[in-house]
């Protein structure tokens, strides 16, 4: 028993034997941390899904990197008020008891991500189309009607 303690808690063996110490991690405990049975590892990286929104003159167009889901496992759908929301869950793959893990990066988790559409968004026509793990969400505009000009004759 060592008569220093450790800043680190109880994370060495020896504190004189160089080769008894853990390596600490310095990100340990952290959500996208390789602790396979953190409690908060169902809130992580993946929560904040990338989305891109761009604006063409015929629709409003949503892209979102999912790598490792499927259709299944995303959900789109658009709320009262036009509020457009994409979410989904990548479960966790299923340990075996005789698997041994070196590392845990890929994150899993539920991610749900609102965006409100602006006036003019044809919400009843949005397609939605899933590829290589990139979800893309087309929103129609209605067309603008441009004012109608019509020419007086001056009389005079």
């Amino acid at each position: 028993m060592s008569l220093i303690p450790t800043l680190f808690g109880n994370r060495r063996s020896n504190i004189c034997d160089p080769f008894s110490m853990d390596i600490w991690d310095p990100f340990q405990g952290f959500p996208f941390s390789g602790q396979l049975n953190n409690a908060r590892g169902e809130v992580s990286a993946f929560a904040g899904a990338r989305i891109d929104w761009k604006e063409t003159p015929e629709a409003h167009v949503f892209k979102a990197d999912l790598p490792g889901l499927n259709k299944e496992e995303v959900k789109v759908e658009v709320e009262e008020g036009g509020v457009l929301k994409i979410s989904g869950e990548r479960s966790r793959e299923k340990e075996e008891k005789n698997d041994k893990w070196h590392r845990v990066e890929r994150s899993s988790g539920k991610f749900l991500r609102s965006f409100r559409l602006p006036e003019g968004a044809k919400v009843e026509e949005i397609k939605a189309a899933m590829e290589n793990g990139v979800l893309t969400v087309t929103v129609p505009k209605e067309e603008i009607k441009k004012p109608q000009v019509k020419a007086i004759d001056i009389s005079g």
